[in-house]
């Protein structure tokens, strides 16, 4: 689902406070549900989720909202999805996703019925929530610039201003320490894209330069994962704290 803009959050070894402690799980497959495998859960990207206090309220796409712990919760996601889900709020040992190659995506069309690969999350994490891999997820204004692109598609934790222009500059960052405000983290992966970025995102249309521009100009060897379409680093958590927007970026 969307999520929200903040202008500060807390960072532990596990990631953001309170960033992606829940998801939708099928209970056909027993996988997570994400947008990744577009033709079955792209219409996720129109539902968001914010933490109002009291815990985490789900925002449907006609306007209604629900809180996760409200009962009907999963009979009411599931209704609108026209899929069985049920809320999660413990990662399964292995949880694994569906991702189609967003090459396949972009040739086949959203509601093309293409191959994919089972992938097990948060492999970059001790922590426990539902990450794609690291616990943190960092992109530049520089990279988004030159793809002609909104940050909220790429799904990002920090967006980092500046860079002197250069797009694509954290393919460098990769084992060097990061240093924001009180935080310090350390630069892991590359971040391979999906077919995400390319989809409707709320009320934003598609967007297939998203990724073709990275298929094109920024794939990267990622170790473990192959030669892939990136934008971003992911990064773990060495010494935690509370970001802010407006806190210097250091590069060590």
């Amino acid at each position: 689902m969307l999520g929200e803009a903040l202008t500060e959050a807390v960072l532990t070894v596990g990631g953001v406070e309170g960033d992606r402690t829940l998801a939708l799980l099928d209970t056909v497959t027993g996988r997570v549900a994400t947008a990744k495998h577009p033709r079955l859960w792209r219409s996720l990207l129109r539902f968001s989720a914010v933490h109002d206090g009291t815990g985490v309220r789900i925002v449907l796409p006609d306007g209604r909202s629900v809180g996760a712990t409200d009962d009907g919760v999963d009979e009411l996601l599931s209704a609108v999805l026209g899929r069985t889900v049920v809320l999660a709020g413990t990662r399964p040992a292995g949880a694994t996703v569906e991702r189609p190659d967003p090459e396949d995506v972009l040739a086949g069309g959203v509601e093309a019925d293409v191959p994919y690969q089972t992938l097990e999350i948060a492999q970059g994490t001790s922590g426990s929530s539902f990450v794609d891999y690291a616990p943190v997820h960092l992109i530049t204004t520089a990279t988004l610039d030159h793809i002609g692109t909104e940050a909220v598609r790429y799904r990002p934790n920090v967006v980092v201003v500046g860079q002197q222009g250069v797009p694509f500059a954290e393919n460098d960052w990769v084992g060097r320490d990061i240093t924001i405000g009180e935080v310090r983290l350390r630069g892991t992966l590359p971040t391979p894209r999906c077919s995400v970025p390319t989809l409707e995102h709320g009320s934003l249309p598609r967007a297939v330069h998203a990724v073709r521009t990275l298929l094109t100009e920024n794939r990267v060897d990622v170790p473990g994962f192959g030669v892939l379409p990136c934008a971003g680093v992911y990064a773990e958590v060495l010494d935690g704290g509370v970001v802010r927007e407006g806190d210097p970026v250091v590069l060590g």
